[in-house]
This record gives structure tokens, C-alpha cells and sequence, in this order.
């Protein structure tokens, strides 16, 4: 009768092999005799209870399996794992892969123990000996060693104590593992002992377990596996790499023939021989090979998927460390579901691809975000294969997103940030109304702004200048629409630097120095609003969602759910939405910026099906970099391209620049050498009408028609007031006043009868007078008499007299008349 735990109680069979384990380790490892008196002490309970203790990870019940990333049509784009394995239960494996695994390593399973007492001791005395070395493990044995090699995680000490056959330590590890063996089949069945053998052994080629192992080298499943297929798997256990059929054909049809004769042997008569004989005729397709990639380098969209990855290292729910979360995603069997949709994906990486090739000294990208939920739709780049091959237009690097998430230092963004000055001025109580005198180039050395510690000045010169032709008085509309450099440092100045970068940084704009708050480093720089500060574009979008989204705020999210392999909910991001402006204010925002798209510099961007939409353009400084931010109520994206500063021709070498090799325009009039698509430099005419459009439309095509809502009236005429009084107070001093309670105060020059040239004239409006909150007050000053009067009123006295000497000489001419005729009478 076979020697099995069915048959054997419980406490005695645990008995047994205490002893038997303690007869191998302490006689045949160190030549000593057990002691009677310690056996005496060894109750039947203490050896069932020593015996039925495990090390934690043979509890675990499922062995390191891959994660896989989800697309929103539920295509994998990628796999995530140190080791690449599906696990299945065991009635998803072929039985004729059982048996022949069974029939290779251990055909005895069902009927022995944990120990094959047979197999052991025949292999114990013939390593004793000093012959070759031989096995004689159990596939309990087997797979409590696999399992210890996987709690190893790569450490090669670790992996080579756990491996080891010879010497003392040999014998020791050898058993450990009886003793584990023993306490793994008193805890589970022999189904579930083999299951789990079976979806750990390793089949070379990167395929750990039967079901990764059939996928990768015969591109089916473990249950439709044949009688020659299960025999070639099964004989790649014992050495996958020297038995691989991919490298070694030839070593593979030999070793499947050894498991195939095993099988047909009148021992176990498995098959018959001549179903060895059909299964031996086989022979092995290479070309069914199907190669499964680790991580992102070769998916659709590697740097979307790297997006994902970067994501799941942030996310406590997979642990408290970076290094627990990698462990779960790598090992944890996670199935990871993302809104990845690859029609917009594919629309955005097209309009990209028409304007900026991998190779151009370009970098190009459009990224658009889901308002009111921070859904990641599109994540596009130039250069869209991930790799190191650089003359080939590969990268590594994320050019939407900062470097916290795989991204570069950023780019200076130019005019798109006017749109952070708006915001912060209408929260102020700033009306769209609001008048500057915006002239074409304006020296602001010397004038004062507030920060978050007081009042500050412009340190030494600072001369801006318009760049769009636009100048003179105007409202923000006109500002916006021109993006007009003077107007919007005044208002900036008149709104805060505290407020403007509050602003920005509540929106979600981030740096591409992620070390640096932006609070805190820009607060003191009243450039900011011309876009001198680098950031992500996926930042960027993420601000202008908040303005599409009538000022709820979301973080950019791009996974929807984890599960993991027992169909538990892990807890994702959710995006943080939360309100950060009013509805008032955004909807002002979007009435401004709609306007550009009207009447401005983004015209030329606007999709053909003329829905509600709204933008800024930007192009910074020497036009190395052009920018076009929009948005619907549906959808928000933002286009850029920049140069690459590290390629010919925008190198900034010395050499360079002393040779005439430095292109000094930038984009403007490039002609992209891959594309043949000629730049003019614009925000609205290369980014927008270029790349924006037709993605937009792209993923607009279908969706229905919103609108924006209009703002109150008080953010567009501003709140009335009513001019404070200038009792008491001279010039300077009621200026002071007026600017504390929010009045821009200028100086203009009238003509004035009564006042000389020079003299103060007076305030308009005056004090008492009811006008808009942060209206401009002008003190006027007199530049004497209006000359066209003055001319006017010396034409008269000329007329007048000369009028008067015609009444005269009418007169006496008359007079003479009337004598002349009384003499002749």
C-alpha cells in the first residue's frame, strides 16, 4: 500500500517525519546519533505543530503574476512584471499536461507524502558517495524551492543559497525544504500543491508558468495544449535555458522525446506508444513565438503608458513605499483600466506628426484633458517612440509632463499665461471693462507691485514693447484679443503679483523645476505674465480645463480602476476636483477668451463647425517656442512647439553664433526639414491652425454643441462705486489714496482757458462721482490753450474787423453816392 497522509493519522505521520528529518539532518549531515533523551522529550503534538509551521511566503497562495494596462476599449497596451506569468487554476491546463509534468519530475505524487522516501534516500546516498548528483525532489520539494527563489526578488546571494545541492549548507537547504514540504501538504491538497507548481516553474524565454509558457511559445492557451506540445513544456523545467526550443531546436525534440518515452513506459503507460511515436513526428514552429514586452518601450503609446506607470509609484493604495508600490505592480497581477482612447490618441499624435517629425530639431506636442474630471484624452509627442536611439527620433523623455512624471525642465509658455493675470483681476473685482492706456513700448523701471510681503519696485530698466501692432486705450477684451504686452503688465501690477501667482498655482500649473514654488520664486517677477517661466504643457491644459470647467479644478488622472487577481477594488485617483474660482469669474474668463478666438490672434485656430470655444496664443521671446491653449465646455487642449536647443540649428554655442550656424528667429519662417511644413512663428497661425484644429475637430466630430454661460454684469462693468473725496489731500497724496482703494490713477494733459500751461486742472472723474470699481481716475494738467481755439478765435477778430472796414467803406461809399446825387440835382 502507497505510503500517503490519507493513510497515516494526521499527528502520527507529522511524527514520522520529524523523526525522519531528524535522523537525515542529524546523521547523515553531522554524523551524530539523535539522542534517546531528546526523542523522549518530543511529544507527537510538538511535532505536528514544528512540522506544520511555514515561512510567509508559502502561504501565499498565488505566486508572482503580471499586471496588465488597459486601454478604454479593453486592449492591453502594455505588461507589467519581473516575471511574466498568468496564473490559471489547475482546470484551465490540459491534462495531458499534468501527466506529463507529472511524469517527468515526480509520477509518484499522488501516492507519496511530502517526502518520496524512495527518491530521497537514493539520491542522498549517491551525493554521500561522491557520484554524480542526483534528485530525487518531490514537487512539494520543487516548488517550495521555487517559491524561496522568488522570495529571493532577483538577489543573486540569496537565489544561490536556495539553489544549493552539495556541501553542509547543500544538505541543510535540502532539509528546510523537506520540513516545508511536510507543512505545505498538511495545509493543502495535492490539486492545489500542483496548480501551484505549475504556475510558478519557470519554462525559459521569460515565461514563468504553464500558461505564459504555452501563450509565448505556441500562442495558445494551457488548455488547448497537445500531447507534444505539454511533453516539449514539461521537459524545459529541469534546464530551460540549455533545453530552450527557441536557441536549441534540436536539444528541446530530444528532451520532449525523453518525456514522451517516460509517458509510454510500461511503468506508467500514460499514452500508448504509438501516440509517442505521432508526438515525436511534431515539430516546433518558431514563427508562433509571440514575445511579450515588459513595460512601456515597444506599446502603441509608450510615453501615455509610462504616464500610467509613473502614476501607480504615487499611489498609496499600493503600498506605503515607491518600492512597494513597484513590487505589486511588477508581481501583484493588477489589472490596471485606463480612459485611454485610442481615436483621439491617434487623432492628436497625426496633427503632430504633419507639422514636427521625430528627427526635426523641433519638439511638438498636444495634450487634452476632460474638464470637470481631469481625464487624461490625449498625451501626444514629436517624437513618439520610446527608445535610445536618438538619430532615430527616439526618447526616453515625456515632453508633456514634468519631471516629477518622467518629463524635461519645461518650456516658457509666452502669452498663454495673460490668461492667469485675467483670472487673478476679475477675482479681484477687476472688470473685463478695464481701461489702460497700452502704449506700443513702455518703460516700468521704478513702478511699484504688491507681493505676498508688501509692496515692491521694478529693480533698474524694463522696457516692454508690443509685439502684435496693437496700441493706445483699451479695455481687457482689446488686450486679450491682441494680447497686448502693456496692457497686461499694468494690469498684473494693478492686480498683485501675490494674486496672479496664486492664481496660477491654484489652477495647476507646474514648473519644470519641480523644487521651486511658484509663489514663492515669482511673486517678484512682473514678467511672469508674459510667459517667461518654463512649465509643462500637460500643466497648461490642466489650467485651461479649470476655466472650461467654470472653475472646478481636477488633477490630470489617466487610470480608472485597479483590480487586483482576486477581484479586489484598489483605490485610484480620483482627480481632487474642487472649486478654486467662482462661476462668475470663470465665466467671465471664457466670455474674454472666447473673444480672442472671435476677434483676435486665435481666429485661425477656431474648428469649421463654429461651436462656442475660447484660447490664448502665446509665443515667447526670439520665437522659439509657439503656444495655442483652448478649450470648449467639453474638451480642453493645448498645442505647442518648441526648438530643440540641443540640435543644429538652435545650438547657442559661441561657434555657433560666430559662424551664422545659430538661428536667431527661432520657428518663425523655419521650414521643418522632415515635414516641409513652413512656421511663421504664431501661436495661433502654427500651433493652432496646425495641430490644435485638427485634433479638436477630430474629437468634437459627434459631440453636441454647448455653450459657455455669460457672466454677471459686475465682472464685466465692475462693481459702482463712488470716487473717494480729495478733501484736504494735494496731488501726490490723493493719488496714493485712490491707487489704495483700487483706482488706476494716469496723467493726462487738457487744454485749459483758465488754467496755464502746466497748472493742475483737476481729477475726472472728480471726487464724488459714481464709476466702476478699478476705473482709471486721470489728473489732468493743463497745456494751456487749445491752439485750433486760439486760431479760431484770431480768424474771428480777422473776420470781424475785416468786416467792420467793409461796413465802413460800404458806408462812405454810400454817402458819396447820395452827394453825388444831390449835386447833380
Amino acid at each position: 500500500m502507497p505510503f500517503t497522509p490519507k493513510r497515516v493519522g494526521g499527528v502520527a505521520y507529522s511524527l514520522v517525519m520529524f523523526i525522519v528529518v531528524s535522523v537525515l539532518s542529524g546523521v547523515l549531515i553531522a554524523g551524530l546519533f539523535v539522542p534517546i533523551a531528546g526523542l523522549a522529550g518530543v511529544s507527537s503534538k510538538a511535532a505536528a505543530e514544528e512540522l506544520g509551521n511555514l515561512p510567509a511566503e508559502l502561504e501565499t497562495p498565488i505566486p508572482p503574476t503580471r499586471s496588465k494596462v488597459l486601454m478604454g476599449n479593453g486592449k492591453v497596451l502594455a505588461y507589467f512584471y519581473d516575471e511574466n506569468r498568468i496564473y490559471v487554476k489547475l482546470d484551465k491546463i490540459a491534462p495531458v499536461m499534468r501527466q506529463a509534468q507529472l511524469a517527468i519530475e515526480d509520477h509518484r505524487f499522488y501516492e507519496h507524502g511530502a517526502l518520496d522516501l524512495r527518491g530521497t534516500m537514493r539520491a542522498l546516498v549517491r551525493n554521500s558517495a561522491g557520484g554524480e548528483t542526483q534528485g530525487g525532489s518531490s514537487i512539494s520539494q520543487q516548488y517550495v524551492k521555487m517559491v524561496q527563489i522568488e522570495a529571493c526578488q532577483g538577489d543573486r546571494e540569496c537565489i544561490a543559497d536556495a539553489q544549493r545541492s552539495s556541501g553542509p549548507e547543500g544538505y541543510k537547504r535540502k532539509i528546510r525544504e523537506l520540513r516545508y514540504a511536510i507543512a505545505l501538504e498538511k495545509r493543502f491538497s495535492k490539486d492545489q500543491i500542483l496548480e501551484r507548481y505549475l504556475n510558478i516553474a519557470y519554462y525559459g524565454e521569460g515565461a514563468y508558468g504553464v500558461e505564459a509558457a504555452a501563450r509565448h511559445y505556441f500562442s495558445k492557451n494551457a488548455s488547448e495544449l497537445n500531447l507534444s506540445e505539454a511533453a516539449l513544456l514539461a521537459g524545459l523545467v529541469q534546464n530551460p535555458d540549455a533545453n530552450n526550443p527557441v536557441d536549441n531546436p534540436g536539444a528541446a525534440s530530444d528532451r520532449r522525446d525523453v518525456v514522451l518515452n517516460r509517458m509510454a513506459s510500461p511503468e506508467l503507460k500514460l499514452i500508448t506508444p504509438q501516440q509517442a511515436a505521432a508526438a515525436k513526428k511534431q515539430k516546433f514552429n518558431p514563427k508562433k513565438v509571440k514575445h511579450t514586452r515588459a513595460g512601456c518601450v515597444g506599446t502603441k503609446y509608450p510615453f501615455l503608458c509610462d504616464y500610467v506607470y509613473q502614476t501607480l509609484k504615487t499611489m498609496p493604495s499600493l503600498g506605503k513605499t515607491v518600492k512597494d508600490r513597484e513590487n505589486l505592480v511588477k508581481r501583484g497581477g493588477l489589472t490596471i483600466q485606463t480612459a485611454i482612447d485610442p481615436k483621439t490618441q491617434d487623432a492628436a499624435e497625426k496633427a503632430v506628426a504633419k507639422v514636427v517629425g521625430p528627427t526635426d530639431p523641433l519638439i511638438s506636442t498636444m495634450n487634452m484633458i476632460q474638464p470637470g474630471t481631469g481625464l487624461i484624452l490625449a498625451m501626444a509627442q514629436s517624437r513618439p517612440v520610446m527608445g535610445t536611439d536618438t538619430k532615430k527620433g527616439e526618447s526616453y523623455w515625456n515632453y508633456a509632463v514634468d519631471p516629477k512624471m518622467g518629463g524635461t525642465q519645461g518650456y516658457q509658455a509666452g502669452s498663454t499665461f495673460k490668461a492667469f493675470t485675467a483670472a487673478a483681476a476679475l477675482e479681484r473685482g477687476i472688470p473685463l471693462s478695464k481701461r489702460f492706456n497700452a502704449r506700443a513700448s513702455m518703460e516700468f523701471g521704478g513702478k511699484s507691485f504688491e507681493t505676498c510681503n508688501g509692496r515692491e519696485q521694478v529693480y533698474g530698466r524694463w522696457n516692454v514693447k508690443n509685439s502684435t501692432g496693437a496700441n493706445g486705450n483699451m479695455n481687457m477684451y482689446r488686450g486679450a484679443q491682441m494680447s497686448v504686452n502693456t496692457y497686461f503688465v499694468q494690469l498684473e501690477m494693478t492686480t498683485g503679483m501675490c494674486r496672479v501667482t496664486k492664481m496660477a498655482k491654484k489652477l495647476g500649473l507646474k514648473l519644470g523645476t519641480t523644487d521651486r514654488d511658484i509663489v514663492k520664486y515669482y511673486q517678484h517677477t512682473p514678467s511672469f505674465t508674459l510667459g517667461s517661466v518654463e512649465v509643462s504643457p500637460l500643466s497648461m491644459t490642466e489650467a485651461y480645463a479649470t476655466f472650461a470647467a467654470r472653475g472646478i479644478h481636477c488633477d490630470p488622472i489617466i487610470i480608472e480602476s485597479v483590480t487586483t487577481r482576486t477581484k479586489k477594488k484598489l483605490e485610484v485617483p480620483d482627480g481632487n476636483c474642487k472649486r478654486v474660482m467662482s462661476k462668475d469669474v470663470a465665466d467671465g474668463m471664457n466670455k474674454l477668451l472666447a473673444s480672442v478666438i472671435t476677434k483676435g490672434t486665435g481666429t485661425r485656430a477656431r474648428t469649421s463647425d463654429g461651436r462656442p470655444q475660447a484660447g490664448k496664443t502665446g509665443t515667447i521671446d526670439s520665437n522659439e517656442a509657439v503656444w495655442f491653449a483652448g478649450y470648449t465646455p467639453d474638451v480642453a487642449g493645448v498645442a505647442m512647439i518648441s526648438i530643440d536647443n540641443r540640435k543644429k540649428p538652435f545650438i547657442k554655442s559661441k561657434k555657433a553664433k560666430a559662424t551664422g550656424q545659430f538661428r536667431r528667429q527661432g520657428v518663425k519662417y523655419y521650414r521643418v526639414p522632415s515635414t516641409g511644413v513652413y512656421l511663421e512663428g504664431s501661436g495661433g497661425g502654427d500651433a493652432g491652425q496646425k495641430i490644435w484644429k485638427p485634433t479638436m475637430e477630430k474629437y468634437l466630430d459627434g459631440v453636441p454643441r454647448t455653450s459657455f454661460k455669460s457672466p454677471p454684469s459686475r465682472i464685466e462693468r465692475g462693481k459702482i462705486v463712488t470716487v473717494p473725496s480729495s478733501f484736504g489731500l494735494g496731488i501726490d497724496a490723493y493719488s496714493k489714496k485712490l491707487r489704495k482703494a483700487g483706482f488706476t490713477v494716469e496723467t493726462s494733459r487738457v487744454y485749459s482757458d483758465r488754467t496755464p500751461r502746466g497748472g493742475f486742472v483737476g481729477w475726472s472723474p472728480g471726487p464724488g462721482a459714481r464709476v466702476g470699481q478699478y476705473s482709471t481716475i486721470y489728473r489732468m494738467y493743463s497745456m494751456g490753450r487749445d491752439p485750433a481755439k486760439v486760431a479760431a478765435e484770431r480768424a474771428a477778430k480777422k473776420r470781424a474787423e475785416a468786416a467792420k472796414k467793409a461796413a465802413a467803406k460800404k458806408k462812405a461809399a454810400e454817402e458819396k453816392k447820395k452827394k453825388a446825387e444831390k449835386d447833380d440835382g
